[in-house]
C-alpha cells in the first residue's frame, strides 16, 4: 500500500513561490529566452538540413546540440512558466518521472556529445588533409548514435531509482523542476548509497567526455601555435573559442550540481543554476557557436532569398 502511495498524486513545485515578485519577473524572462531558444536552435536544424554547403560533420553535430538543447528547455520551461503563472504548482507522478528521465538522458548525451564535438575539431586542425577521409559519415553517424545511447543509458538506470526512494508522504520539491538532487532531498530514507552511484556514473559521462576535450584542446593549441600564416591561426582560434565557451557554460553547472551529494547542495544555488543551463545556454549557444558563422550566415540569406554573393567567396 506504502510503495502504492508513493507512485501516485502529485508533487508540489516550490520554485521561488516564497518571493512572489520575482515569479513575475522570471515569466517574462523565460518566455523572452525560451522563445530566443526555441528560435535559435529550430534555425540551425532547418539551415543545416536545407543547405548542401551545412552537409559537414561539424554540422552534423551541431545540429544534434541544437535538438538536445530544444530537449532540454522543452522537458522543463513550459511546465514552470505554467507553475510561474497559477496558483497550483503541481506536476503529476508520471509527469515528473519522464521530466527527470528526459532531463538527466539530455543532459548525459550532451556531455558526450560535447567531446565528440571536440575529437571532430582536433581532426579538423590537426589532420586538416585527412579530414573527411576520417570523420566519414558513417563514423559522424556511430559517434552521434553512442552519444544518444549512453546519455539515454544512464539515465534509464539512475531515474526508476531516484523515483523509487522512499518519501513517506513528502511531496514538496524544493526546486521548479523534477530533478534529481531536488527529489533525493525529499527522501526519508538513507540515500548515501545513490549518492555514490551518482559519483560513479559521473565518472564516464562528465569527467571522461571533459578530460579528453581538455586533451583534444591541448593537441589543438599546439598545432595553432605552428600555423605561420595569421589569417589561418584567427580562423582556427574562433571555431574553438567558440566550442570551448559552449563547454565552459555547460560543465561549469553541471560539475557543481552533480559531483556533489544531493543533500549538501545550496536550494537556492540549484536553482538558479538548473535555470542557467536548461535555458540561458540553449539560448546563447547558436549565437556563440553557429548564427555568428560565415557559413551559416550565408546558409541563412539563400533561404530569405537575398543570397546575391553579398558574403565573397573567400567568407570575408
Amino acid at each position: 500500500m506504502e510503495k502504492n502511495n508513493e507512485s501516485s498524486g502529485e508533487f508540489i513545485l516550490l520554485g521561488f513561490s516564497d518571493q512572489p515578485r520575482l515569479e513575475m519577473v522570471l515569466f517574462v524572462v523565460c518566455t523572452v529566452f525560451y522563445f530566443l531558444a526555441v528560435t535559435g536552435n529550430s534555425a540551425i536544424i532547418f539551415l543545416s538540413l536545407m543547405d548542401l554547403r551545412l552537409h559537414t560533420p561539424m554540422y552534423f553535430f551541431l545540429s544534434n546540440l541544437s535538438l538536445l538543447d530544444l530537449c532540454y528547455s522543452t522537458s522543463s520551461i513550459p511546465q514552470f512558466q505554467i507553475n510561474l503563472w497559477g496558483p497550483r504548482k503541481t506536476i503529476s507522478f508520471v509527469g515528473c518521472a519522464v521530466q527527470l528521465f528526459a532531463f538527466l538522458s539530455v543532459g548525459g548525451i550532451e556531455c558526450i556529445l560535447l567531446s565528440v564535438m571536440a575529437y571532430d575539431r582536433f581532426v579538423a586542425v590537426c589532420k586538416p588533409l585527412h579530414y573527411l577521409t576520417i570523420m566519414h559519415p558513417q563514423l559522424c553517424l556511430k559517434l552521434a548514435a553512442f552519444a544518444w545511447l549512453g546519455g539515454t543509458a544512464s539515465s534509464t538506470l539512475m531515474s526508476p531509482l531516484t523515483m523509487s526512494l522512499g518519501r513517506c508522504g513528502h511531496r514538496r520539491i524544493n526546486h521548479f523542476v523534477c530533478e534529481m538532487p531536488a527529489i533525493i532531498h525529499i527522501s526519508c530514507v538513507d540515500t548515501s548509497w545513490i549518492e555514490g552511484l551518482i559519483f560513479i556514473l559521473a565518472i564516464p559521462i562528465v569527467l571522461v567526455p571533459l578530460i579528453m576535450i581538455l586533451v583534444s584542446y591541448g593537441y589543438i593549441a599546439a598545432a595553432v601555435l605552428r600555423i605561420k600564416s595569421t589569417a589561418s591561426r584567427r580562423k582556427a582560434f574562433n571555431t574553438c573559442s567558440s566550442h570551448m565557451a559552449v563547454v565552459s557554460l555547460f560543465y561549469s553547472s553541471i560539475i557543481y550540481m552533480y559531483m556533489q551529494p544531493g543533500n549538501l547542495a545550496s536550494q537556492d544555488q540549484g536553482k538558479f543554476l538548473t535555470l542557467f543551463y536548461c535555458l540561458v545556454t540553449p539560448t546563447l549557444n547558436p549565437f556563440i557557436y553557429s548564427l555568428r558563422n560565415k557559413d551559416m550566415k550565408a546558409a541563412m540569406l539563400k533561404v530569405l532569398g537575398k543570397d546575391r554573393n553579398l558574403l565573397d567567396p573567400q567568407g570575408t
